[in-house]
C-alpha cells in the first residue's frame, strides 16, 4: 500500500492538551490504517509560542521524532531542549508536554504504541 501525502488529513488544533496556541497535525496514518497496537502517527508542527500541553501516557507508549526546529520537553526531571534528531520516549504512566519557543517552527514525527 502507499498512501500519497494528498490524501493524509489535516487538521488545526487549538490549545492541544491545554497547551498554548494552534497545533498543526497530519494523520499520515488514520485509525484504519494502522495496526491493531498503534493509536497515532502524525507529523506535527508548532509556530513560535505554540505548546501541546502536559498529558500522561498509560498503558501505551508515544515516541517524538524531532525532524526540525527546537523545542522544549517537559518531563518529571525538569525542562530539556531538543534538537533535529532527537527521540523522546514516553510511557509507564509517565508525562510530558512540548513547547516551541523559537522562531523557526518545530515540525516532529509522534507515534503511539499500546502496550
Amino acid at each position: 500500500m502507499i498512501k500519497k501525502s494528498c490524501e493524509m488529513k489535516d487538521n488545526l488544533i487549538e490549545h492541544m492538551r491545554g497547551g498554548e496556541g494552534t497545533v498543526m497535525r497530519k494523520d499520515i496514518l488514520d485509525a484504519d490504517d494502522m495496526a491493531k497496537h498503534s493509536r497515532l502517527f502524525s507529523l506535527f508542527t508548532l509556530k513560535k509560542g505554540c505548546s501541546i500541553g502536559e498529558h500522561e501516557h498509560n498503558n501505551e507508549t508515544e515516541y517524538y521524532y524531532i525532524v526540525s526546529g527546537k523545542g522544549t520537553v517537559k518531563e518529571k526531571d525538569g525542562l530539556k531542549e531538543v534538537l533535529p534528531g532527537d527521540i523522546v520516549i514516553t510511557g509507564d504512566g509517565a508525562s510530558h508536554s512540548i513547547m516551541n519557543e523559537s522562531d523557526e517552527d518545530l515540525v516532529f514525527v509522534a507515534v503511539i504504541i499500546l502496550d
